[in-house]
């Protein structure tokens, strides 16, 4: 039986995806969410355990891996799914609760932070995997205003947080190397409908499903097993933006990410 944390498991793809994990029934399910009462009932749905805890405050973040550590002692998988979306036409900033712009925050800076704090639980597990959920969606991080404090759109903030998380993937790949971890990040599926594609505007692309069978192949997929550093797109590997391979533009992420988790 494998562990397996699911964070954003709450709603959407999150919720999908421990339920059909659920219906095997040869996993231990550990489902992060921030909606208490959404929470609940996805644990009683699927039998897992509930974790509450606010992604946009590092230091709960840290708590909720502290948690983890307490009670198991191994992970066999770190499934990074939380995130904030946007909405096509977003111009409002808003600030975490650190006072990082809200999308860097959640949908970067949240899961590099509790990977970090779980590699000591995943490097104890056999083989264990990182699947880090991503996004086609992808645009380099303006480094003289990397808080996007100036010309501000959701949509770009998503996805300079994204291409962000997959670079990030690749050093983790990198870093691990010869560990028995593997770290890779996926595009699920386009508009699925959940409650982030209904808020960002957008019609409807493609199905739920569609994206629970690409992140679940990275999960526990026998044919996957090993490979690790690569970006894929619907279960697929694909080619990421064209920064996740510059040396420079990652060494330059890094730098500013060990400044910005500076003090947690």
């Amino acid at each position: 039986m494998s562990t397996i944390l699911i964070t954003g498991a709450s709603d959407g793809l999150g919720r999908a995806l421990a339920e059909d994990l659920a219906a095997g029934g040869r996993h231990q399910l550990l489902l992060h969410g921030r909606n208490a009462d959404r929470l609940a009932q996805v644990a009683q749905a699927t039998g897992g355990v509930p974790l509450r805890a606010d992604l946009s405050s590092l230091a709960e973040v840290k708590r909720l891996a502290a948690r983890v550590s307490q009670a198991y002692d191994r992970l066999d998988v770190l499934v990074n799914n939380a995130g904030v979306g946007f909405h096509v036409d977003g111009t409002a900033r808003q600030l975490s609760r650190d006072g990082y712009e809200l999308c860097l925050a959640v949908n970067y800076l949240a899961p590099v932070l509790l990977t970090r704090e779980l590699l000591p639980l995943l490097r104890r597990a056999p083989a264990a995997r990182v699947v880090n959920v991503a996004s086609v969606g992808q645009q380099p991080i303006d480094f003289d205003d990397p808080q996007f404090e100036h010309d501000f759109r959701e949509p770009v903030a998503y996805s300079r947080a994204k291409l962000a998380l997959i670079c990030h993937t690749m050093d983790l790949a990198d870093e691990l190397a010869g560990t028995g971890v593997t770290a890779n990040s996926v595009h699920p599926a386009s508009y699925m409908p959940t409650s982030m594609s209904t808020r960002s505007g957008m019609d409807f692309v493609d199905t739920l499903e569609k994206g629970v069978s690409a992140v679940r192949r990275l999960v526990d997929g026998a044919e996957v097993a090993g490979v690790t550093g690569h970006y894929f797109d619907s279960g697929q590997e694909a080619r990421a933006a064209a920064e996740a391979y510059e040396p420079n533009y990652r060494q330059r992420l890094r730098a500013l990410t060990r400044d910005l988790l500076a003090g947690f």
